[in-house]
This record gives structure tokens, C-alpha cells and sequence, in this order.
């Protein structure tokens, strides 16, 4: 049996990928950090069949042991400071977790057993201002936040790793991934959420920023698969993960306002203090390498995530009632 360490188990990408590994048969462990208030809200229906163990991305000792008491085949590194607006508030912590925690994994991992197979959560957002549209593997970065930055800094100190000490560590350039289970803060989970509370009669208004901006959103579902699929090659190769299909924010309210029959002219209101200070325009991803070594595919499309989600949000506000 396969042992993996997962670390942001508790996130939507982490509890994915725990699903996604114990179906393959792997004993799956998870990092979690220490505090007073529990959140395993999306790993509660397999809690039962994990292992979590105490650690922090701020402390390399605390991942040495970790790895030490797990002994994993494979880590994958899914924690960080992940939210972008919060980036610019607290752009030294986003640097800390996201950039050296990175950092401060691959070194526990060189130290304790430099055969385990990483993979580093690299980010679209590390395109910022594009170079080029579709992005790929060689599309330059042009990080537009802080939090960016350390996403680059995270993907270049993984191959940096790879180079210098010979490890299977690779990045997943993965584009904007939703799901049922993503934080109320990203602007997909809050459109799908607010469209089922105004359905619900919870709420008026919907307060948006930049509804021209393009992102090419899938499922995080899929996106586990790949992550999966690129530490059991042959070789270690970063790949970007994406669906290759752009929509504006407009298309998101649209679409889940339509299906909860709802005008969305009616309810959303712009305010430009939810403009990032330094806005990313357009991402949209080009992952034929992926599709072509990988054999990896998406799945679920656009239209079917967002009224997946807002399904989700409808049938948790009814039952909450």
C-alpha cells in the first residue's frame, strides 16, 4: 500500500486528492495545523480513514517529523496563503507560507528521504499580466500580486530542487479550479452562494468588482486527477492543467443567477473597492502537453460546475432552514 502526505488536507483541493488517493488504494495522511478551533468540514465523511498529523509549513522541524512518522511514497503540497485580495494585505505572511513553506517541504524532504515524489501547487496566477494567450509551459510569468510572486518563487525553487539534488519534484501550473466545497471568499463560490441565498430570500444584493475579467475555471475534481497523474511518470515534468476555455466573471452571474431564475440586473451592484489593485485581465490555459502525456482530460465544462455549485449552495441553505 502507497503512504501520501497531503498537506492543506482540509482545503478543497486537499480533500479531493484525499478521496481521489484512498480509491486508488493509498494510505493517505494529512498536515494540519495546530489549533484551537477544528476545521475538517470537507474531509469529515472519510475523517475516518486518514491520518492527520501535526505540523506547520512556518516550521521545518515539524515537517521533518512529519515525514519521519509517515513515511511517504509521495507529498503533495497543497498549503498556502491561497487567497489572492488577502495577499496584499498580509503580503510577508503569503510570502512565508507560500513561497518559503514550500521551501522549508522540499528541504525536510532532502534530509529525510530524497526518493519521495513531490508536487509543488504552482499557480495560473503566476501569468498575471499574459505574454501570450493560451499560456503554457513556456509562457514567461508576470506575476500580478503578491501572492503570485510567491507562487513563482514556489515553482522555480521546485525545479531548482529537481536540478540540484536529482528528486522527482514537479509543479502543476493549475488554472482556476471551483467546486462545491471552495472557500465563501473566491468569486465563484460567492456569486453560486449569494444566487441561492437571494433565491432563498436570505439576501438583496450581490457587490462585485471587475465582471470583465477572464478566467478559465474548472473542476477541482478533475484537476486532482492530474495532480496524480504527473508523480507517476517516468519522468518529472511540470504541466499546466486547464480546460482551455475562458469566460468573464459576467458569464459566472449569469449562468447562476439562470439557474435559480433570477434577473441578475436586479441584485448585483459593482463596487470598485473589490478591484485588485493590480487586476489580471485574461487567463486561459493550454494544456495539450498534459492532455498528451498524461492522458488527462477535463470532465465537468463550464455551465456544468457553476450550476453544480449553486445546486450544492441551494440544497445546504434549504436544509439549514
Amino acid at each position: 500500500m502507497k503512504r501520501a502526505l497531503v498537506t492543506g488536507i482540509t482545503g478543497q483541493d486537499g480533500s479531493y486528492l484525499a478521496e481521489f488517493l484512498l480509491a486508488k488504494g493509498y494510505e493517505v495522511f494529512g498536515l494540519v495545523r495546530r489549533s484551537s478551533t477544528e476545521s475538517f468540514e470537507r474531509i469529515q465523511h472519510i475523517r475516518d480513514r486518514v491520518t492527520l498529523l501535526q505540523g506547520d509549513l512556518l516550521d521545518e522541524n515539524s515537517l521533518i517529523s512529519a515525514l519521519a512518522d509517515s513515511r511517504p511514497a509521495e507529498v503533495y503540497n497543497l498549503a498556502a496563503q491561497s487567497f489572492v485580495p488577502a495577499s496584499w494585505n498580509q503580503p510577508v505572511l503569503t510570502g512565508e507560507f507560500t513561497a518559503l513553506g514550500a521551501t522549508r517541504l522540499l528541504e525536510a524532504i532532502r534530509i529525510v528521504d530524497k526518493s519521495i515524489r513531490f508536487y509543488q501547487a504552482s499557480s495560473s496566477e503566476m501569468f498575471g499580466r499574459v505574454r501570450e494567450t493560451p499560456q503554457n509551459e513556456k509562457t514567461p510569468f508576470y506575476p500580478r500580486s503578491p501572492y503570485g510572486v510567491a507562487k513563482a518563487y514556489g515553482h522555480f525553487i521546485t525545479i531548482n530542487y529537481r536540478e540540484s539534488y536529482d528528486m522527482f519534484a514537479v509543479s502543476g501550473i493549475l488554472f482556476n479550479h471551483e467546486s462545491p466545497r471552495r472557500g465563501l471568499e473566491f468569486v465563484s463560490r460567492k456569486v453560486t452562494h449569494a444566487a441561492a441565498r437571494i433565491k432563498h430570500g436570505l439576501q438583496k444584493e450581490l457587490r462585485l468588482g471587475n465582471l470583465d475579467a477572464r478566467r478559465d475555471w474548472g473542476f477541482a475534481g478533475d484537476y486532482v486527477e492530474a495532480m496524480w497523474k504527473m508523480l507517476n511518470q517516468a519522468e518529472p515534468i511540470d504541466y499546466v492543467i486547464s480546460t482551455g476555455k475562458s469566460h468573464q466573471v459576467r458569464d459566472l452571474v449569469r449562468i447562476a443567477f439562470g439557474r435559480v431564475g433570477i434577473d441578475p440586473e436586479k441584485h448585483v451592484t459593482i463596487d470598485p473597492s473589490l478591484v485588485r489593485p493590480a487586476e489580471v485581465d485574461l487567463l486561459m490555459g493550454d494544456s495539450s502537453l498534459a492532455r498528451s502525456r498524461l492522458g488527462w482530460e477535463p470532465r465537468v465544462d463550464f455551465e456544468a460546475l457553476v450550476n453544480m455549485m449553486v445546486d450544492a449552495d441551494l440544497a445546504a441553505i434549504g436544509a439549514a432552514r
